[in-house]
């Protein structure tokens, strides 16, 4: 089976353009205030819905500003290094979740600040909101035909489009690779969103210790994306970067997965908060 060229571009008016992959934004943005809102109805969070939408405006900020640095920084160095503009090319792809997620703890530190409310209290409000959003940004990289899988020869693997593999390989002539590839983009989407979405939020549903809800959003997360990994193939021009066969994405995802058990061993002993 080939993998669907689906065209990026959904509707061009004038020099403005409308893609799959900024709309996948879009809707993660609406899906993360929605559920907020849901919660907050419920009783489920002691949060008012406009100090939800302050969070929702400094979270994109933040998605937006550390997810391309990350990308850039993380991922393509050698890219921005020949071409700097490429920095602001944002509707071309190109978010690191890691650096995203580290823009986001920015955000939400300056918005603690500014709102009197720790920073794990706003992590633990957020988590449970953000994993679906996170699912649409992977099926904007599979519309996009971004993160091929390694090569498999089981009957689920499908032909790549060379374009999107001309930085792995020199050997794709025509329009299709020969061989097979896993759609990684889709098992991410399946892993990031809708299992680690329903994990963190089954397990905000009851009261819990302050910084637990985080410390398993960190966690779960972590695991998934180290486990995934592994049929993804690694980043053109940085190959396996560590014991020959870790790649970029699994040794970030390493100090999430710390951090998350060391919130998990240091809550332990803490009282239950209300929601």
């Amino acid at each position: 089976m080939n993998y669907p060229v689906i065209d990026k571009v959904i509707l061009e008016l004038g020099p403005l353009s409308i893609r799959w992959y900024g709309l996948m934004y879009v809707l993660g943005v609406a899906v993360f205030y929605l559920l907020g809102k849901w919660r907050i109805r419920r009783g489920l969070a002691t949060w008012r819905v406009q100090d939800l939408a302050d969070l929702v405006f400094y979270g994109v900020v933040g998605v937006i500003v550390g997810g391309r640095l990350g990308f850039v920084f993380f991922y393509g160095m050698d890219t921005f290094l020949r071409d700097p503009l490429w920095l602001l090319r944002i509707w071309e792809g190109g978010m690191s979740f890691h650096g995203g997620l580290l823009g986001v703890i920015a955000a939400c530190w300056v918005f603690g600040k500014r709102s009197q409310r720790s920073f794990l209290e706003i992590a633990d409000f957020a988590a449970p909101l953000a994993p679906l959003g996170l699912g649409l940004g992977r099926v904007g990289n599979f519309i996009n035909a971004e993160l091929p899988g390694r090569v498999t020869e089981l009957p689920i693997g499908v032909h790549f489009p060379c374009d999107s593999v001309r930085d792995l390989t020199l050997r794709c002539f025509g329009e299709y690779e020969a061989v097979t590839r896993h759609v990684s983009s889709l098992y991410q989407a399946a892993s990031d969103g809708v299992v680690l979405f329903l994990a963190v939020w089954l397990f905000a549903a009851r009261p819990r210790a302050t910084g637990r809800v985080s410390a398993v959003f960190l966690l779960v997360y972590g695991c998934l994306r180290f486990s995934t990994e592994f049929l993804r193939e690694p980043d053109p021009g940085r190959g396996f970067v560590a014991f020959g066969w870790m790649t970029t994405g699994q040794l970030l995802s390493l100090p999430m997965i710390a951090l998350g058990v060391y919130l998990i061993l240091l809550r332990r002993t803490a009282p239950q908060t209300p929601p």
